[in-house]
């Protein structure tokens, strides 16, 4: 059974004071009118209910569209912060080789200038010798 029938069947039902009630029995126009009417009123209530619903989805859509967005940077950003640290990594091996590049370079001039300063006192050497 619909939500209409049932709706319908309780409305009939319900007791009516001797106020509320017409003179004489209504006639089946009457009847028909006034299950029109109601039918009518609750087609209404739920066009509402309807409306406020679709309201309600387009606000939770909306929610969700900004949260997926808001996620989406964080695993933009997520991923930006680990492609920074692998490229702070890397630059800190490479300033760390070239430091260590620094300290054999400092050792082969020191190296240099020694074997340069032997050389000239060999050469005086020789020369005195040689004469």
């Amino acid at each position: 059974m619909s939500f209409y029938f049932l709706r319908t069947k309780d409305l009939t039902r319900t007791r009516r004071s001797v106020t509320d009630s017409p003179p004489s029995s209504p006639s089946p126009t009457d009847k028909s009118f006034r299950m029109y009417a109601e039918a009518l009123q609750e087609n209404e209530h739920l066009k509402s209910r309807l409306q406020d619903s679709k309201q309600e989805l387009v606000n939770i859509r909306s929610q969700l569209d900004k949260l997926a967005q808001r996620q989406d940077l964080l695993a933009e950003k997520s991923t930006m912060l680990e492609t920074e640290k692998k490229d702070k990594q890397a630059l800190e091996k490479k300033v760390s080789g070239m430091e260590e590049e620094m300290k054999v370079l400092t050792e082969l001039k020191t190296d240099n200038q020694r074997l340069k300063d032997e050389n000239g006192a060999l050469i005086r050497v020789i020369s005195k010798r040689s004469k």
